[in-house]
């Protein structure tokens, strides 16, 4: 039986790069940039996204973002991998998706959907994929000021 675990297990991870991939379905959208997997062992894991930062459910544009994450993973076998463990426990994970395995923080930021988490990444083409979304007023770019998170969760 723990013979059957272990592949079982390994039969759902693999390693590109050195790095660990992660699957799992996703079962629960909490917001834009948080969700909740379950593993082929049936243990639920909630997943806070590496390098974006969406709006709070209460702010502007909350409720879009949740829905854009949503419409892109919600209910779909997704891959991902562990960078980090915040302060409340949550995996901060890259998500992959779809069969060309997008980059959800990426599609997020072009989508307007969320800022680009420039406190823990330095990642420039995620810089440029926001300075192209404000150029486009997409998403709550549409707003001429809009308040990002951190600052609004200041309040």
């Amino acid at each position: 039986m723990k013979r059957y675990l272990l592949l079982l297990l390994f039969a759902f991870t693999f390693t590109v790069n050195g790095q660990t991939y992660l699957s799992a379905r996703v079962v629960a959208i909490k917001d834009g940039d948080t969700v909740v997997v379950l593993d082929s062992l049936r243990t639920q894991t909630t997943l806070r996204l590496a390098e974006v930062d969406c709006p709070e459910k209460s702010q502007a544009f909350g409720a879009r973002a949740k829905e854009f994450t949503s419409d892109a993973i919600f209910n779909t076998t997704i891959e991902y991998v562990v960078i980090d463990i915040d302060r409340y426990g949550r995996a901060i994970a890259m998500v992959y998706y779809g069969a060309d395995r997008k980059y959800l923080s990426a599609e997020i930021i072009r989508a307007g959907m969320g800022w680009h988490y420039k406190r823990y990444s330095n990642s420039e083409e995620l810089a440029q994929l926001e300075e192209e979304a404000r150029a486009a007023r997409r998403g709550l770019w549409i707003d001429d000021n809009p308040i990002p998170p951190y600052e609004w969760r200041k309040n």
